[in-house]
């Protein structure tokens, strides 16, 4: 199982194998054996490519969280001992401000250091699907006032405004506010269509009932600001977060987006090690 997932998320036998600490000839022997035990085979196999068959994207969830449940016990046993180990996989969007991730991460390598951290960034709708899934062990996601994420337990941490982004030569930048009305004859930058990033500020300028046109689509708030910075285009982004970014203007907007920061975790709780983060972050699982 672990062989199969590696080669999923690698794309390569090459580097599962790699990834594994195996000879290639050795992981490629075991998948065999297992497809043969399946009556199925898991991947299709070019010169170029390796793709999961139906097959295989239907026994890949549940080989995750399989290794995902063997792992934990190993985890549950050194907790019961007195000890904290094994991993904790963290999501989080582009923008998130409702904590200081880095220095949160540094604190809990500095308290738990037999715990191994990854971070993955992603939009919010993909984060909450691998929480579910058991591939992430907590994620910070982004959303719409309203809009609660399913199939997960967590907290609300912050709720925050979002504010226009503009060049410092814009003329915008003089201004003291501006409206939806008035910057949707500019070209947006924004995040890609139906990401619950992009979703709050299509809510907004849809309920202001003004059209406008995003002409750079971006999964990042940095190349975002870069395109700002060179006057070719202006954003919406939350006022906690637009801070971050250098040489850009920002100003408050009157009938701007909003968005609602949240912390989440599995529904079958948190393990030892996304215990201990969200002991770090402050924040009880309950």
């Amino acid at each position: 199982m672990r062989y199969v997932v590696a080669v999923a998320e690698t794309g390569s036998f090459t580097k599962a194998a790699r990834r594994c600490l195996v000879v290639q000839s050795a992981l490629s022997h075991q998948i065999a054996r297992l497809e043969r035990s399946l009556g199925a085979r898991l991947f299709e196999r070019t010169s170029r490519s390796v793709r999961l068959t139906p097959a295989g994207a239907a026994f890949l969830p549940a080989a995750r969280q399989c290794l995902d449940f063997a792992e934990r016990a190993v985890a549950e046993v050194a907790a019961a001992v007195g000890e904290v180990r094994g991993r904790v996989v963290v999501g989080v969007i582009p923008t998130v401000a409702a904590v200081d991730l880095p220095a949160a991460l540094k604190v809990f390598r500095e308290r738990y250091p037999q715990v191994r951290v990854a971070l993955r960034m992603l939009p919010s709708h993909e984060l909450v699907e691998q929480v579910r899934q058991g591939a992430l062990d907590l994620a910070f996601l982004g959303l719409p006032p309203g809009v609660r994420p399913e199939g997960v337990r967590g907290r609300e941490l912050a709720r925050d405004e979002h504010v226009a982004v503009v060049a410092p030569g814009h003329p915008f930048a003089s201004r003291e506010s501006v409206t939806l009305e008035v910057m949707a004859s500019e070209l947006f930058a924004d995040f890609p269509v139906a990401s619950p990033g992009r979703l709050q500020s299509d809510q907004a300028f849809a309920s202001a009932g003004v059209d406008r046109e995003v002409a750079f689509e971006v999964t990042t708030a940095e190349l975002m600001a870069g395109l700002i910075r060179e006057g070719l285009a202006v954003a919406v982004l939350p006022s906690k977060y637009a801070p971050r970014l250098s040489g850009v203007a920002t100003l408050p907007v009157v009938d701007g987006p909003s968005r609602v920061e949240h912390l989440v975790w599995s529904a079958a709780g948190p393990t030892p090690a996304a215990a201990a983060f969200l002991e770090v972050l402050g924040v009880e699982p309950g």
